[in-house]
């Protein structure tokens, strides 16, 4: 299979080609299945499963002003058994990728067009191409891979990484599903939310542990938003209010843009995990944007959140061209920011938690919910596009920060937390992600002991090719890869 790119797009407005086209975000044009790759070090022998990322990687020449978030959705994966590690990596055929391969061309402008001539599109009518490049989430068997805005999940195998449809969860499954739905692994439910631009402007659901919807309910907003994520307690679910709304104006026009209106607070809405719209209490605190959740949990009255906080979403204010605002949109400015409401009284309490600018964090997936000591960053680079540097863990129960960078030129990926075989003690594992060195340009994925960043990775394993940055990961272990 291959992607006709044969000349740099340049961005309309200017005379400067697109970077999220060039060097480490480059798309690549082969689906590879390989298992004889290198390895650097040892891969720990209790250390079995597979590693899948997700990311954007159009097939076609885009058409228009390209955004980093228009491309194709591609999953790349190492599985880890015994070992060894086998690599692969595949388009998520989605609908709008098979009208596009069955046309042999682009057919979709990106979100920084007018999506009016687009042949059809996924969130609520704006007709913008639904990627399903953003998240990949492992529910039953099945990894979830789920678009930045709103759209259909699409389930994925894990192992072979084919495409197995739009994930409707046995037909129940009415309208989209957000970038980011939680899973709990205790209970095996699924939450998740859906917005759009028209009332009702936010809808909330869970998906039960036999695979279908068994609850959703509408939440009235005072207009539309942009929400990004959510998180769950033992009992509640927490979504969000915030100031970052869509344009009106844009949206008559047929155009996707976002205003940041300073002069609102960001609301947070906590309700009971199977709640209704009219059981959400709001919990106002100071204006911000929060793309990513790290995790919730309850204690005694209270709520805890630990979330990416972004206090500056918009482009810069001298960012005049095309060009210029995507690149300043796309940059993330965030920082560990902490969120106590009390359930009781009412209040609320927020605070700093480190000033430095991390982000895509995870942790254990058992730990999704409840208390976690442990937290997972990648930290950013002060470059012009948005580069990972470094990794960050998080220590809730001593405030110590570990760190380890992955040198010049070299940018990793999200890095998930992947337990040893049986292990039962949190932080008691691994952490993996892929890196690429832009100057060689080749990636590998690389193994680090959770525990002990600053020794660096305990092994590399050498890709057959080059894996071009992008968004979400997940760690799926061996004892889930046996659902049935």
């Amino acid at each position: 299979m291959t992607s006709s790119h044969d000349q740099p797009v340049i961005v309309a407005g200017t005379d400067e080609p697109n970077p999220y086209l060039l060097g480490v975000y480059a798309p690549v044009t082969t689906e590879i299945d390989s298992g004889e790759l290198q390895v650097i070090g040892r891969i720990p022998p209790d250390l079995n499963g597979v590693y899948l990322r997700n990311g954007p990687n159009p097939r076609y020449r885009p058409e228009g002003r390209y955004h980093w978030f228009d491309g194709d959705g591609m999953v790349h994966a190492v599985h880890l058994e015994n070992g060894r590690a086998r690599y692969r990596n595949r388009w998520i055929r989605t609908k709008a990728f098979a009208a596009e391969s069955e046309a042999g061309r682009a057919l979709w402008t990106g979100v920084m067009e007018s999506p009016k001539g687009n042949p059809f599109g996924n969130h609520h009518g704006l007709g913008l191409k639904d990627a399903a490049n953003t998240d990949v989430i492992f529910h039953r068997g099945k990894v979830l891979a789920t678009w930045y805005l709103c759209g259909s999940p699409y389930g994925i195998d894990p192992l072979s990484l084919e495409t197995l449809g739009a994930e409707d969860f046995l037909g129940t499954l009415v309208g989209d599903m957000m970038a980011h739905p939680k899973v709990d692994e205790h209970t095996g439910e699924l939450f998740w939310f859906d917005y759009g631009p028209t009332p009702p402007y936010l809808r909330y659901g869970v998906v039960g542990a036999d695979g279908r919807v068994a609850h959703t309910t509408e939440v009235a907003l005072p207009g539309p938003r942009l929400p990004h994520d959510m998180a769950i307690t033992a009992n509640h679910a927490v979504l969000m209010d915030l100031p970052l709304l869509q344009d009106p104006e844009a949206a008559r026009h047929g155009r996707h843009k976002l205003v940041f209106d300073r002069s609102l607070p960001a609301r947070f809405g906590v309700l009971p995990r199977y709640g209704t719209g009219d059981q959400v209490r709001w919990f106002e605190a100071s204006p911000c944007y929060i793309y990513h959740v790290v995790n919730s949990w309850e204690v005694g009255e209270e709520i805890v959140l630990d979330v990416c906080r972004v206090s500056r979403p918009q482009p810069r204010a001298d960012a005049r061209t095309p060009l210029a605002k995507m690149l300043s949109y796309l940059r993330l400015d965030a920082q560990l920011h902490r969120y106590r409401f009390n359930l009781r009284t009412g209040a609320v309490s927020e605070s700093p938690m480190d000033d430095a600018n991390t982000e895509f964090p995870s942790v254990d997936s058992r730990k999704v919910g409840r208390l976690s000591r442990y937290a997972y960053h990648v930290s950013i680079s002060p470059e012009s596009t948005l580069l990972f540097d470094g990794l960050v863990r998080y220590d809730n129960a001593t405030g110590v920060k570990a760190e380890h960078r992955f040198g010049p030129g070299r940018w990793g990926s999200e890095a998930p937390f992947a337990p040893r075989d049986g292990a039962t003690v949190e932080g008691d594992g691994y952490l993996v992600t892929f890196v690429q060195d832009e100057r060689e340009g080749l990636s590998e994925l690389d193994i680090f002991d959770a525990g002990d960043l600053a020794a660096g990775p305990v092994a590399r394993v050498l890709l057959p090719q080059r894996v071009p940055l992008g968004f979400h990961a997940t760690w799926v272990r061996a004892d889930q890869l046996g659902f049935n």
